[in-house]
């Protein structure tokens, strides 16, 4: 699949952004955050893309059977069993900091100055598989004003389950934003493209991992979005060229 350079946004009046992954860059801080108590067990090792397919996939099976989980206990618990997975030592103090660090991890460079150029033309939203409290933190770092944010603890579940988009539809058209002028943007095909389309919301995928083996910190899907582009800065030039 190729990138594209300019995306149809043709009657579309809000972006509704999914936030780890796409604005913030969740793996850099995830591995920021773990690579030193890798070191510490002496397991430098292990390759990064396996700790965060193995993070991803633990991640999701709390997410999936305990959809009112707060997200740092749904990250606690990851952490866990990432290091029964490797054979690492039951430390509850990492446990517990990385079950903290959501609100941490840093924007992606080009974040910011996108989502301020994309302000200009849109109104903007986050559908956000975390905490109210977690997400606070990082809106600080984005910088930008949202008209509407969806998180899991709001709506007690997880993408890729309906309940965001639901709410999302609803609370939009309620501010006057119907379906039909919604775009959605997300780097997870299977946390956003594929819902997403299922509710026929088009959605460019912003793959932040081109270039890289296998699906990181998300489950792999082949969901088509509309449109490919490879960072935030590339959508916003896309969308206004």
């Amino acid at each position: 699949m190729t990138f594209d350079t300019q995306v149809d946004a043709t009657g579309k009046r809000v972006l509704t952004f999914d936030c780890y992954g796409t604005l913030i860059d969740w793996e850099t801080g995830i591995l920021d955050r773990v690579r030193p108590w890798l070191a510490a067990a002496g397991r430098a090792d292990i390759p990064e893309d396996l700790v965060l397919t193995a993070f991803a996939l633990h991640q999701a099976r709390h997410q999936q059977t305990r959809p009112t989980l707060l997200y740092p206990e749904v990250l606690s618990r990851a952490w866990g069993d990432v290091q029964a997975t490797f054979g690492l030592p039951d430390d509850a103090d990492q446990r517990t900091t990385f079950a903290g660090s959501a609100g941490d991890w840093p924007p992606f460079p080009d974040t910011v100055a996108a989502l301020r150029r994309l302000s200009d033309r849109f109104s903007l939203a986050i559908l956000s598989n975390v905490d109210e409290a977690s997400l606070a933190r990082s809106l600080r770092l984005l910088e930008v004003p949202f008209v509407l944010t969806v998180t899991a603890e709001r709506v007690a579940s997880y993408k890729p389950g309906a309940p965001h988009f639901e709410t999302a539809i609803a609370e939009l058209a309620a501010k006057g934003f119907p379906k039909e002028s919604i775009l959605h943007v997300a780097q997870s095909r299977h946390h956003d493209v594929d819902p997403a389309s299922r509710f026929g919301i088009p959605t460019v995928w912003v793959d932040r991992r081109h270039g890289k083996r296998g699906t990181g910190a998300t489950i792999a899907n082949t969901a088509v979005p509309v449109a490919r582009v490879p960072s935030m800065a590339a959508f916003a030039e896309a969308v206004s060229s």
